[in-house]
């Protein structure tokens, strides 16, 4: 069996509203698309969403590449952090705070669930 997996697209795809309860601003609605899983805890694919914001609060690891578009996550106790086309970043278990979306965004992801 082959130790690597190629991540093509296509996969299974969710597209909804962001949950009423968290959202702070506009009608945010989000696409994912699930191209490679592992045991039920490790996750990737591709994730786009709408203008708007709204609040999360993360118990997974996630790894996001900015693929269009632009963001901006501010935790409950910090400063905001913006990101664009281009730009990868981490997101780690106990993150609270607000997901903005400030031009309609595309990025890649892995998540893992513990």
């Amino acid at each position: 069996m082959s130790k690597l997996v190629a991540i093509t697209g296509g996969g299974p795809r969710e597209e909804k509203a962001v949950e009423a309860d968290c959202v702070i601003e506009g009608s945010p609605r989000t696409v994912s698309t699930l191209e490679y899983t592992r045991d039920d805890k490790i996750f990737a694919g591709e994730w786009s969403a709408t203008a708007g914001a709204w609040r999360v609060k993360y118990e997974e690891w996630e790894f996001c590449h900015m693929l269009e578009g632009v963001c901006e996550l501010t935790p409950d106790d910090g400063a905001p952090m913006r990101y664009s086309e281009g730009d990868s970043f981490v997101i780690e278990p106990g993150f609270s705070g607000v997901w903005r979306v400030i031009e309609p965004m595309r990025k890649r992801y892995v998540v893992q669930f513990f």
